[in-house]
């Protein structure tokens, strides 16, 4: 009998501190109306607290929907480009903070194609038999990395974290085909200089962060429409059989494109871009988890997802969902809200980043 990776557990965590297009234009040379005509965001979310945390709270959230125990969880991926530290891993964090003693954990960075790669990757090892129970998350704190004298890029990206847990089962969904990929010619036109090519001590304050939209923008539709071509090949599914389209929340004019190649009408098309902005590896659970809160995914419905990201990654999924599409127990945990304000959290940075870069003008 065929194993499969039943989704029985769902969570997010946004911070509630909000950042509004209006916000941005007391300190960038920007306005509501050119942000959103562009891009389709109106506000996004800024951390207060570690990637970590945010991915610890979505875990929860996600355990309580299945009612399992952490303790029952056998692997833990944690899909990030953002995380708190380079060693140890933040997997190990979740484990340890969600008490999932019984796990082996790992992190992926694919950007923000991760949260597919980590469900690829999850439901592979589900139906090998490997793993039983899998915890998978994408968590982001993107706004502690950008440069926020740059308008084209400040203006995107948000602070989040979305988790889902996967369950060995008998039933014929979960991610039941997906192609992931890289562009890797192109791996330079996203691109942010860190890691171990970073001399720390020579750091003149400036983190280069490289975005080419419109040859990001171009690669992205070769990349997602070849990769949900390749999915439709492997099922013999058609565009008439998707029922819901739940894509990387990038740009709104790129989720328009891909809602047209799938046929799919606006109203099965979840965008919640406008609320969050790009959170990288967590737009896609975060978007899963509003499909299901508000009524969009329905039992047994054939979703299609894609994705892309820095690498440069690239993937499609197609999931067909279980009959239940209520948590088990209360998946709304939440962080505080007596926090500083979105403005409080961002000016120090942009007022660093632009005193950076005049001094490495002077120099």
């Amino acid at each position: 009998m065929m194993t499969y990776a039943e989704i029985t557990g769902w969570g997010k965590c946004v911070p509630p501190a909000i950042m509004t297009n209006d916000d941005l234009a007391t300190f960038l040379d920007t306005s509501d109306e050119w942000i959103r005509t562009r891009t389709g965001i109106e506000e996004r979310r800024v951390s207060a607290v570690g990637t970590s945390t945010m991915a610890r709270v979505a875990a929860e959230n996600a355990l309580a929907a299945a009612d399992v125990d952490a303790t029952e969880v056998d692997l833990i991926i944690v899909a990030s480009c953002t995380a708190d530290e380079i060693i140890p891993n933040m997997a190990s964090k979740v484990q340890q903070d969600i008490g999932a003693k019984n796990a082996a954990a790992f992190d992926l960075n694919a950007a923000c194609s991760g949260f597919l790669y980590a469900m690829h990757y999850a439901t592979g090892a589900i139906k090998a038999g490997m793993h039983q129970k899998v915890l998978i998350i994408g968590a982001e704190r993107l706004t502690r990395i950008l440069d926020w004298t740059k308008r084209e890029s400040a203006v995107l990206f948000g602070d989040g974290a979305g988790a889902m847990l996967l369950e060995s089962s008998e039933n014929e969904v979960g991610l039941l085909a997906s192609k992931v990929s890289c562009d890797a010619d192109a791996r330079d036109v996203l691109s942010l200089d860190f890691g171990l090519g970073f001399d720390r001590y020579d750091f003149d304050g400036v983190m280069p962060f490289n975005f080419e939209g419109q040859e990001i923008f171009k690669r992205a539709v070769k990349g997602m429409s070849a990769a949900i071509e390749d999915v439709f090949k492997q099922t013999g599914k058609t565009v008439d059989d998707i029922d819901a389209l739940i894509p990387h929340q990038a740009n709104k004019r790129l989720i328009d494109f891909l809602g047209k190649m799938c046929k799919v009408p606006e109203g099965k098309t979840m965008v919640n871009i406008q609320k969050y902005g790009n959170t990288s590896s967590a737009t896609l659970p975060i978007a899963f988890c509003e499909a299901l809160e508000t009524g969009m995914v329905k039992p047994g419905d054939t979703i299609m997802s894609a994705v892309f990201g820095g690498g440069l990654t690239c993937g499609a999924g197609l999931i067909r969902w279980g009959e239940r599409v209520t948590p088990l127990g209360d998946n709304q945990k939440t962080l505080p809200e007596d926090g500083p304000s979105a403005l409080d959290l961002i000016l120090p940075l942009y007022k660093g980043s632009k005193a950076a870069w005049e001094n490495k003008g002077r120099g």
